[in-house]
């Protein structure tokens, strides 16, 4: 099975899984590009830059620069049916597992080029 079919099988929140683990590394690699920090201080950086809100803004962001395939696994993601934290808003936390279904999907196909192309989009607009 090649790996596009492989990414295609998981389920949307599989998927979202995984990708919060990918996304959240680009964030601190990107974080401690400029070397060391208290970590502390790098934690709630990390924090403020993948918490549900912050990945609505940047799934907005890149929504028109995503292929029909790519918008279709953001899709899947924003609607699976998952629970919401209570401080989370519905729909930022639905868009927020869209994005990371998204990063998830291009991980799993081996697409890290474009992985890494749509998070320095995102960067600009919401890194430092």
């Amino acid at each position: 099975m090649d790996l596009i079919t492989h990414a295609r099988q998981l389920s949307p929140l599989t998927l979202a899984f995984l990708g919060d683990a990918v996304f959240e590394l680009h964030v601190r690699e990107k974080l401690t590009e400029k070397g060391s920090a208290p970590v502390g201080s790098l934690h709630r950086r990390a924090v403020d830059v993948v918490c549900a809100k912050a990945q609505c803004v940047a799934a907005q962001q890149i929504a028109p620069l995503l292929t029909e395939e790519e918008l279709s696994i953001y899709k899947r993601g924003r609607n699976s049916h998952s629970s919401v934290p209570k401080n989370a808003d519905p729909a930022e936390y639905r868009s927020a597992t869209g994005l990371e279904a998204l990063f998830g999907y291009l991980h799993v196909c081996g697409n890290l080029e474009r992985e890494k192309e749509l998070f320095e989009m995102i960067w600009k607009e919401i890194g430092e």
